[in-house]
């Protein structure tokens, strides 16, 4: 029976009405900072996991994993996808140019890269053919002069499909007349939406046309390759670069992306851990609460202990006091958090379209969405987190419960 003891009447005391109401003031306090701390840090989390999912499905798959070029231009450009295709981590190669240039249209002119692109290849290293609003890449023929601009792109400069749109490259043509900058009139035939930053500012065009703007004749700018793990593109970029033996070089992700998945990535940290604290003062408050309860409950515990109650028994009561108050806040924020982490997308459209505003601009933000994804591994160390520090705060409380002596307090009773 006296095992039974401390969870009996630690039960006991969290369910009974106090005759202080200050004491139930702070015990209320006290679990819902939990609730609120263990619910914002699981939905904050679950959007940093969002942001890092559409970094990595969204952008990382518009842009190269890895670009492999030759000093001079890449003139037997299939014999060399093949071989880095042998690469066990390489799933896919195909040519490219790059070629940054101004569009300009009835006055409107925006910047933007121009991806001088094979279509029966690019599907082997990028997802934009799944994102075609209009159009598809299939008729970016050589020779045809179409283009493929962003939704975004396509907006600022208030073109569709079947208009034309002039491309300016900085790089001069000498004539007769004088030096001219380069220029070429395209007809849109596509327009594509990511939902990210790059629907702003790149465009495709097929590569047989880039090489007659930059004249390049046969040549390509280089190779872009898939990998079947990101994480692993620095060591495969080392890898068959020094395969390929002189003239070679490469790049990967990190080069023009790394920054801003690193930056997620200490964000997130940085995140968890301010709102850790926010967990813990909640935790804590537990502390304040045991202690007026002890002092309220000084002749019980004084009683118990004249009945045989020993000073372990004593403590256990008011940690199982104390723990059912932060399980019971934990529980709550946990239900919370998951829903609110499961919504939170459709709640912030459904703002959006109730009061006219846009939270991400795709061209500042690298997404227009706001992303959310719940990780069960962060929800369960989150609940070990706060339940950890429950357990701390009532430590101190409980010690102070088994000091109490019973001939002391019941002199004066």
């Amino acid at each position: 029976m006296l095992d039974r003891l401390p969870f009996l009447i630690g039960l006991r005391y969290v369910r009974a009405k106090r005759r202080n109401h200050f004491i139930s003031f702070i015990s209320l306090t006290s679990m819902l900072g939990l609730t609120l701390g263990v619910a914002v840090l699981i939905l904050v989390l679950s959007v940093m996991n969002g942001f890092d999912r559409e970094l990595r499905e969204r952008v990382l798959g518009m842009v190269p994993h890895v670009q492999i070029e030759q000093a001079g231009g890449m003139s037997d450009w299939e014999s060399l996808a093949e071989e880095v295709e042998q690469h066990p981590h390489v799933i896919g190669a195909a040519p490219y140019i790059q070629q940054q240039g101004m569009f300009s249209v009835a006055g409107r002119n925006h910047g933007a890269m121009v991806n001088g692109i094979n279509p029966e290849w690019e599907s082997k290293v990028s997802i934009v053919d799944e994102h075609m609003q209009q159009g598809t890449l299939e008729e970016l023929t050589a020779g045809s002069w179409h283009i493929v601009l962003g939704s975004i792109l396509a907006q600022n400069l208030g073109v569709g499909v079947g208009d034309s749109v002039t491309l300016l490259v900085p790089e001069a043509s000498i004539t007769p007349a004088g030096v001219f900058p380069r220029l070429k009139r395209f007809t849109v035939s596509g327009i594509f939406s990511v939902g990210a930053d790059l629907d702003a500012n790149l465009a495709y065009a097929n590569i047989g046309d880039m090489q007659t703007l930059a004249r390049l004749g046969d040549d390509i700018g280089g190779l872009r390759l898939e990998l079947d793990d990101l994480f692993l593109s620095g060591s495969v970029t080392r890898e068959i670069v020094d395969s390929l033996g002189q003239g070679y070089r490469g790049y990967d992700w990190t080069y023009t992306r790394g920054n801003l998945f690193q930056a997620i990535q200490m964000e997130k940290r940085m995140i968890a851990l301010l709102l850790t604290v926010i967990v813990a003062v909640a935790a804590f408050n537990i502390v304040s609460t045991l202690v007026m309860v002890v002092t309220d409950k000084r002749a019980d515990i004084a009683i118990l202990r004249t009945i045989g109650a020993t000073p372990r028994s004593i403590m256990g009561i008011f940690i199982v006091q104390g723990l059912a108050i932060g399980v019971i806040g934990i529980l709550i924020g946990v239900v919370l958090g998951i829903l609110l982490a499961l919504t939170v997308s459709d709640i912030i459209m459904f703002v959006e379209n109730v009061f006219g505003i846009h939270f991400l601009d795709a061209g500042v933000y690298f997404v227009s969405e706001l992303p959310s994804q719940l990780i069960w591994s962060d929800v369960t160390q989150i609940v070990s987190a706060a339940f950890v520090l429950t357990f701390l705060s009532t430590l101190y409380p409980a010690w102070r419960a088994a000091r109490v002596q019973p001939a002391e307090v019941l002199r004066y009773e």
